[in-house]
């Protein structure tokens, strides 16, 4: 019986029993990431709307949002961005995988889910190669409404006609689910 006590009060087991799985951190790191995202890119915008209106601030997200995405993904080794069902930029139309989600979010959203929760990841797999993707819905707020709502002043949709030829990023009403930080990191394993 010694033996086996001893076995298990071993360090090394439990530290692999406490050792949360590899998702778990990725998972973690993931969400902190995208709330880092979320939080500089909002805090420019806002800066962008106090010094110059909406005009400023679409032109603050052409020009940010894509440099703070990766700045992000070089100073992390993760691939960060966003996507919407309704892109404003091309280059973040979603994938099928991540339209899935998407439509999963916007369920569980008319469901009543706490939209700040909404968050899905999943390890896939593509051309043998194994992708921890992470998705953190972006709940549509008040000040979102400005350049995404329904009713949007004529400069407003004529300046995001010039930068967005092709714009689908508006029509949305508070509370709605406008797309998703989405990150990836490719997952090596240190067993082979």
């Amino acid at each position: 019986m010694l033996p086996i006590i001893k076995l298990i009060m071993s360090p090394v087991l439990i530290i692999l029993l406490f050792t949360p799985p590899q998702e778990d951190k990725l998972s973690k790191e993931a969400k902190e990431l995208a709330q880092e995202f979320g939080k500089t890119l909002k805090s420019e915008l806002v800066k962008g709307m106090s010094e110059g209106g909406a005009l400023n601030a679409i032109s603050v997200c052409y020009e940010k949002a894509p440099k703070i995405a990766e700045h992000l993904s070089q100073e992390s080794g993760w691939k960060i961005s966003r996507t919407s069902l309704k892109a404003r930029n091309e280059n973040n139309t979603p994938d099928e995988w991540e339209k899935s989600i998407l439509f999963e979010f916007e369920k569980l959203n008319e469901s009543g889910e706490d939209q700040n929760i909404l968050v899905h990841s999943e390890v896939v797999e593509k051309n043998g190669i194994k992708i921890f993707r992470f998705m953190k819905a972006i709940p549509t707020d008040a000040v979102c409404l400005t350049c995404h709502g329904s009713n949007l002043k004529d400069e407003v949709a004529s300046k995001i006609e010039e930068l967005y030829p092709g714009d689908t990023a508006t029509g949305f009403k508070q509370g709605d689910i406008r797309g998703a930080f989405l990150l990836s990191k490719i997952i090596v394993d240190k067993t082979e």
